[in-house]
């Protein structure tokens, strides 16, 4: 099964696809999508949204593992997420994917077994998981940001079969 994981943002969304059977991960690819500060927002959502369909032809995935929006006290900021996350959606729909959603605690529990884990003990998981050499050039851990990390642990959340 091929999972596309998506975290989602409007300056930088991050995608993740892997490779994923009973017992067996494997990262295909990951990246993030950046969109310019100095473009008017339904620009940025058009970057998106053209990256995103291009990973989506690319890769083919049988499904797309999203997070749930999360609030903040930065509403403005929140709404443009959300709107972010409309077009991830739009384009799961598009391409006829099962979408499963899951909360940053429920990430963080399928990773490391606790829902108030820190950032850095999910990334140490999703690196060992994948047996990512964090000491070897652009393999390493060291390259990917945190919204890619994270895109990766969304996709390791999902089920390996669709329910």
């Amino acid at each position: 099964m091929i999972i596309l994981g998506i975290d989602p943002g409007f300056e930088r969304m991050g995608c993740a696809i892997l490779e994923k059977s009973p017992g067996v991960e494997k990262l295909i690819y990951s990246s993030c999508l950046i969109s310019s500060r100095n473009d008017p927002h339904e620009k940025r959502l058009l970057v998106l949204a053209k990256g995103l369909k291009k990973i989506i032809k690319d890769s083919k995935p049988d499904i797309m593992a999203i997070e749930k929006l999360f609030f903040t006290a930065n509403q403005k900021t929140a709404l443009k997420v959300a709107e972010a996350r409309g077009v991830a959606l739009l384009l799961a729909a598009e391409n006829n994917l099962k979408v499963f959603e899951f909360t940053p605690l429920e990430v963080k529990m399928a990773m490391t077994g606790y829902g108030r884990a820190e950032k850095d003990q999910v990334r140490k998981m999703v690196l060992a998981m994948l047996k990512i050499n964090t000491n070897k050039g652009p393999a390493s851990s060291a390259g990917k940001l945190d919204d890619e990390i994270d895109a990766i642990a969304i996709a390791l959340a999902c089920p390996a079969k669709e329910s």
